[in-house]
């Protein structure tokens, strides 16, 4: 199409060169992990039982009679390993477009690259701390049919109870729950069902706000609120920040650029 003086395709176009209208994801579920140094492709370690020590059947630890044996009390560990996997991410900007482009397409591939192996740091340990959402492999609270919190019967919506049982299957395995490391992960979805739940709304005591930092969006039930899209949609997961599993690393999270000169 021919233009002529004045017309729209003629007029000067002023583009910022970093794009506007990104609400990124922050991915930090890391912070939630004892984090380890790793020189080794083999991570073995001992995983001890957790339940108390008792002196079994007709040996209790209370009432032992003058000058008898005290019982005998044993700590059992397992042997355990894991191996060291790779996160990665690459992309190839032409030298044409590094500089005539009207967005900073290095700057915004570097940020992007970086997001998407960060995102896949913690779809692995969503995948590995919720044992991918296995019931019979972690303590799990199962809510019955009808009880979700997004139920289309409000009164039978009760977040809080369902948080405080998860609490108690962590309790009755002899963790302290309550020792201020406490978090509960959430998926966007189920994070606005249970603010937009009535008890949690109208009761202070179970809800405070916190400055937002490395995804921590408040504090409920005394436990550090986190909001993922990682987290599987219609499950939550409460847990012990520090003790709940150990990230070993090889190399931190690193962003390059190589530039390869006359291409």
């Amino acid at each position: 199409m021919v233009d002529t003086t004045g017309q729209i395709n003629l007029r000067a176009e002023n583009v910022e060169r970093i794009v506007k209208g990104f609400a990124l994801q922050q991915y930090k579920f890391k912070s939630l992990l004892m984090v380890q140094k790793s020189s080794s492709w083999q991570e073995t370690y001992y995983q001890e039982t957790a339940a108390d020590l008792s002196g079994g059947a007709g040996s209790a630890v209370k009432g032992v009679p003058r000058l008898a044996n005290f019982p005998y009390g044993e700590v059992s560990w397992q042997k355990l390993s894991s191996y060291l996997v790779k996160h990665g991410m690459e992309g190839v900007i032409s030298w044409e477009d590094a500089i005539s482009n009207n967005i900073d397409v290095i700057a915004r591939t570097l940020l992007r690259i970086a997001r998407a192996v960060a995102k896949s740091v913690d779809d692995d340990i969503w995948a590995v701390i919720s044992e991918s959402q296995s019931a019979s492999s972690i303590n799990s609270v199962a809510i019955a049919a009808g009880k979700e919190w997004d139920s289309a019967i409000i009164a039978n919506r009760d977040p809080i109870q369902d948080i405080l049982n998860a609490k108690k299957e962590i309790a009755e395995e002899n963790y302290d729950i309550d020792n201020g490391n406490g978090f509960i992960l959430l998926n966007p979805k189920d994070y606005a069902n249970l603010l937009g739940n009535a008890n949690v709304r109208n009761a202070g005591q179970f809800y405070t706000d916190s400055v937002t930092k490395n995804g921590t969006v408040g504090r409920l039930l005394g436990l550090t609120v986190k909001v993922s899209n990682s987290v599987t949609a219609d499950y939550a997961l409460v847990g012990i920040a520090k003790e709940c599993a150990t990230w070993k690393e090889a190399v931190v999270l690193t962003v390059k650029t190589i530039e390869e000169p006359g291409i």
